[in-house]
């Protein structure tokens, strides 16, 4: 389905009838990837699940944007449903902007519940040999960014971004790589003990991206959080323990 938010064509998917859960997804991802999510919850849930602005089928942003950007969204998306009571699921970003919303003075619905899969929110601490590559990196750039080497070079700006950029980074349009720079940079640990509503946290035990680390945070500083662990999985954890997820999804969402 297509509807238009904010000036943006977003494609979403609406499935089942009472409460609302929302899920949102990760960076670089789409709602393809909640498929089994979606076949699991609307026997008894109205579930929706949109492609974010710069994923899936929906338009890029027209600038970039940063988490509040993508919460202004968001609540826009949901004011077209009547809804008093949402539950939110966030996979990595999504898990952002979840914390993010939930910071928010006022909002139109009570959050239910949080389900906060492999999520993002805490930054990494660099080590100090990330932070001398850092250094260089940005040294070098200012020196390839000058006109003189921009016209003689006009490819070494580019062969620099794909030697030190992530794989996210990499695959990104122009503007969604000013996002993501936003996004990343943004540390939400203060954000922690305001998440009062209960809240599921699921991580893959080998997540390399958003470390277990990060879930044992959010459990000690959110006020009513249980964590479960899945072994033999990483960042995805609810496609590659697809049986073992939806178990522990059934007893929390009681279905």
């Amino acid at each position: 389905m297509q509807k238009t938010v904010q000036g943006l064509n977003i494609n979403y998917a609406l499935e089942g009838e009472g409460e609302l859960v929302v899920l949102l997804h990760g960076w670089g991802s789409n709602i393809k990837l909640f498929d089994n999510l979606i076949h699991l919850l609307s026997p008894k849930y109205k579930v929706l699940a949109m492609d974010m602005p710069g994923f899936g089928e929906s338009d890029e942003p027209k600038e970039p944007w940063d988490v509040d950007n993508y919460v202004d969204f968001v609540l826009e998306f949901l004011k077209d449903f009547d809804c008093d009571k949402v539950t939110l699921l966030g996979h990595s970003f999504g898990g952002r902007v979840i914390i993010k919303l939930n910071a928010r003075e006022n909002l139109p619905f009570k959050i239910q519940r949080i389900i906060l899969v492999d999520s993002a929110g805490v930054k990494p601490k660099k080590t100090f040999k990330q932070k001398v590559k850092q250094a260089v990196y940005k040294m070098t750039k200012k020196i390839l960014m000058s006109k003189l080497f921009t016209k003689l070079f006009p490819e070494a700006m580019e062969n620099l971004r794909k030697k030190n950029g992530s794989a996210d980074y990499l695959a990104a349009s122009p503007i969604m790589r000013q996002c993501l720079v936003k996004v990343v940079n943004e540390d939400l640990t203060h954000l922690f003990p305001l998440v009062e509503a209960p809240t599921l946290l699921i991580w893959g035990r080998n997540d390399t991206a958003t470390p277990v680390s990060d879930a044992e945070l959010m459990e000690k500083t959110m006020k009513d959080a249980g964590l479960v662990v899945l072994e033999n999985c990483g960042h995805y954890s609810f496609l590659e323990q697809q049986y073992t997820f939806n178990r522990v999804m059934s007893s929390f969402m009681k279905l």
